[in-house]
């Protein structure tokens, strides 16, 4: 477990899971600094330095240091509009992201995936979110935490139709495909960033809604 203050690089602040995790961080006393690019400003924080603008254009001008990276980007085909969108914000973004952390020397990434991630599967969500693991790994971490939640339950400021109508059901759905409040998760991910076993580590959704309890 960390004992010196730690300077965490966070993106997708604005999302669901984000916005609980970075009101986590910033009340966390071990966490000295929370580097939180972001397309609208953030509310004010002593420890907290948010750029504003897009992502892709704020990467070069972040600095560091940084010990610790969470990725919280992620869209929909039908937000994003079309499956070449869709695959720059949850693969490539991800990826130039995650490779930006490791110049300001992040030695730990935390990343959402999605349950039923694979590189090779005929479902085209699950195959970009598996493409975009295998190139995480690709980037060699020090330690890299794949997390793999179910449908994400709580309220968002941009409502997801789909969601809505699937979230009254995934909230029986057995074992690691029940739905995951974004809160659980976040508290979730915060344990994870804690512990320092090295190399690749997945965790699903169920593994995550015992941690986030």
């Amino acid at each position: 477990m960390y004992l010196t203050p730690q300077h965490i690089l966070l993106a997708g602040a604005t999302g669901l899971t984000g916005e609980h995790l970075l009101d986590r961080l910033l009340n966390e006393p071990t966490v000295a600094r929370v580097l939180a690019p972001s397309r609208r400003p953030l509310a004010g924080h002593a420890h907290l330095e948010n750029p504003v603008g897009e992502l892709l254009q704020l990467l070069p001008q972040l600095d560091g240091p940084v010990h610790t990276a969470f990725c919280c980007l992620g869209t929909t085909r039908e937000q994003a509009g079309s499956n070449e969108a869709f695959r720059a914000v949850d693969c490539d973004l991800v990826v130039a992201f995650a490779a930006r952390a490791r110049e300001l020397d992040a030695r730990h990434l935390l990343v959402i995936s999605a349950i039923g991630a694979n590189p090779t599967s005929g479902i085209f969500y699950n195959r970009v979110k598996g493409e975009m693991e295998e190139a995480l790994k690709a980037q060699d971490w020090p330690q890299l935490t794949i997390v793999r939640p179910s449908l994400l339950l709580g309220e968002r400021s941009e409502p997801r139709l789909a969601e809505r109508l699937a979230a009254p059901l995934a909230r029986w759905l057995p074992g690691k495909y029940r739905g995951i409040d974004a809160c659980v998760l976040a508290r979730a991910l915060w344990r994870l960033a804690l512990e320092e076993d090295q190399g690749v580590r997945v965790v699903e959704s169920d593994d995550l809604r015992r941690l986030g309890r």
